[in-house]
């Protein structure tokens, strides 16, 4: 049977409409398919509670390339992203805070009042760490080099080992560390005071169920600075009417460039014949021909679930069955009658610490004891938790006078032990969350009128994150780069011809980057460019462009 499309995409997540618009950009004919009566993945805007809308799982803007921003014209399709007015506000247990803005000298100064060491630490810190996330920068819109691959890839890593020579000693020292130690281990050796570290050491754990002492998990945070905001290097915004703004006008985009998207589909199996993906049947028996099928889903609800594990190589499906997914997340919003009024710096209108991001992570003793919590009880007693208030920047979200509260927080057992099953602790868990915020602010429990609790568990069901992980597997130095997701297929290409892999678990992995998506766009035009004939070459032409 003659192929429907030139390229099928399982998973209308951010990544799949990414890769769906460059192809269809390039002339392909593409078909998006999405289980879901709604694309987006995990960067959607649902209503949770009558008249209170909110971003469900992603939550906050930085990491989107601004070359696919300007590429899919997504500020034409309606989106608007707006800055953080200030960076983070983190309240202590002893009833003090620390507020920085987005100034670093006035920040400097803030730091200098409690610490003159940390003041000076601070700025010397952030110097160093963004050489790295420069390096980082360079290899994002790249193919890493897949070991073992040929010449071409030899030379990506020669070029690769070039531009780490051009850190100088001091840089290769950092960079060696990054991926080495653990964030706390750095950490204490830059800094004294508890809150500067428990802030900074939140971004190692983000979306990584681990302690802030685990060896490697300094390089998360790189993966968490990368980003930028409207030109702001570092930066954090908001999407006005929350992720599924960003999500609704890459649809828009690629619906424009001529790709066709199906919500309502879920795929039951790839259709492998011959050593080749030809295709994908739907769970209602639609069996639909491609030349090329795309996968932006987790690589186990691909491989062994869609394609059977007996149809994989035996090395390979190891590698798989044994991919490590688990963010330690439990994710929370909440309709609140008023605005949470803390204790270290009292106010009942709209303060600029409200529209910060707001920090329980007072040490990283904190955040150490809630992982070994976790660990050992399913869940911590004292849970980490980055709240955002946006309706506090985008009146979209909430009636006039109220506002929605996202809530995320850590650590969570993906699995809960002795057989317990988080549908039976859902609620409990979340009651635990509000009282943690509560004792920083004490009106905040009675100001809740409504909540939506998702658990690892829930995060899975309902967003197909496998263990709960928002990056389709963790930012482990083994699933990293040419090791993600396997040592061998880090150029987006799967076991299969004609298969490819465009979503969070390739290079450079999760959050709402649309890296994923446009760099497997790359390689599938390349592919496909090589053998469609007189129509290659302007392909051709189109994926060097990327």
């Amino acid at each position: 049977m003659s192929a429907q499309y030139d390229a099928i995409i399982i998973g209308g997540g951010h990544n799949g409409l990414v890769c769906g618009f460059y192809l269809a950009k390039a002339g392909r004919r593409v078909l998006i398919v999405e289980k879901r009566d709604i694309v987006g993945g995990a960067a959607v805007t649902e209503e949770f509670h009558p008249g209170f809308r909110n971003s469900v799982a992603s939550y906050s803007v930085s990491l989107l390339n601004p070359k696919i921003i300007a590429d899919m014209e997504l500020e034409r399709h309606r989106l608007k992203v707006v800055l953080r007015p200030a960076s983070y506000f983190a309240p202590t247990p002893d009833g003090k805070h620390l507020l920085l803005g987005r100034d670093d000298k006035q920040n400097i100064e803030t730091i200098r009042r409690l610490s003159p060491n940390d003041a000076q630490a601070y700025s010397a810190y952030h110097d160093r760490l963004d050489r790295l996330v420069d390096l980082f920068r360079s290899t994002l819109l790249e193919t890493p080099p897949n070991l073992g691959g040929g010449v071409r890839h030899m030379f990506s890593a020669a070029m690769l080992a070039k531009r780490a020579h051009k850190l100088g000693i001091e840089g290769q020292r950092d960079l060696i560390d990054l991926f080495g130690k653990s964030a706390g281990e750095i950490l204490d050796n830059w800094f004294e005071l508890d809150v500067i570290k428990g802030i900074l050491g939140f971004d190692a754990i983000t979306g990584a169920y681990c302690s802030p002492y685990t060896p490697g998990s300094a390089y998360v945070l790189l993966h968490h600075v990368f980003g930028e905001v409207n030109g702001v290097k570092g930066a954090w915004g908001h999407a006005i009417g929350g992720m599924g703004a960003i999500t609704q006008a890459m649809a828009a985009a690629a619906r424009e460039a001529g790709a066709e998207i199906r919500t309502d589909a879920p795929v039951k199996e790839v259709i492998v014949e011959n050593d080749r993906a030809e295709g994908v049947v739907l769970e209602d028996g639609t069996a639909i021909r491609a030349k090329v099928v795309a996968s932006n889903i987790h690589p186990q609800l691909l491989y062994g679930k869609l394609i059977p594990e007996d149809a994989l190589e035996d090395e390979f499906a190891e590698r798989i069955r044994n991919w490590r997914s688990g963010s330690g997340v439990f994710r929370m919003n909440v309709a609140l009658s008023e605005l949470p009024n803390f204790t270290s710096l009292p106010s009942t209108s709209v303060g600029i610490h409200h529209k910060a991001s707001i920090m329980i992570a007072p040490s990283l003793d904190y955040l150490d004891t809630a992982y070994t919590d976790a660990r050992r009880n399913g869940w911590a007693k004292k849970p980490v938790i980055e709240m955002h208030i946006p309706s506090t920047i985008d009146d979209s979200l909430a009636p006039e006078g109220q506002h929605v509260a996202s809530m995320f927080c850590q650590h969570f057992a993906p699995e809960l032990p002795n057989g317990k099953s988080w549908d039976d602790h859902r609620d409990e868990v979340a009651d635990l969350i509000i009282d943690t915020v509560n004792d920083y602010a004490p009106n905040f429990k009675a100001s809740v009128i409504g909540r939506m609790a998702l658990s690892p568990l829930d995060l899975e069901r309902k967003l197909s994150l496998v263990g709960g992980d928002i990056f389709h597997g963790q930012l482990g130095i083994d699933q990293l780069f040419s090791a993600r997701p396997v040592l061998g297929y880090a150029d987006y290409r799967g076991p299969f011809k004609g298969l490819y892999m465009c979503g969070s678990s390739t290079h450079p992995g999760g959050g709402v980057t649309g890296l994923p998506g446009h760099n497997a766009a790359r390689e599938i035009l390349r592919d496909i460019g090589k053998g469609s004939g007189g129509k290659g070459r302007g392909s051709q032409m189109r994926a060097a462009a990327l």
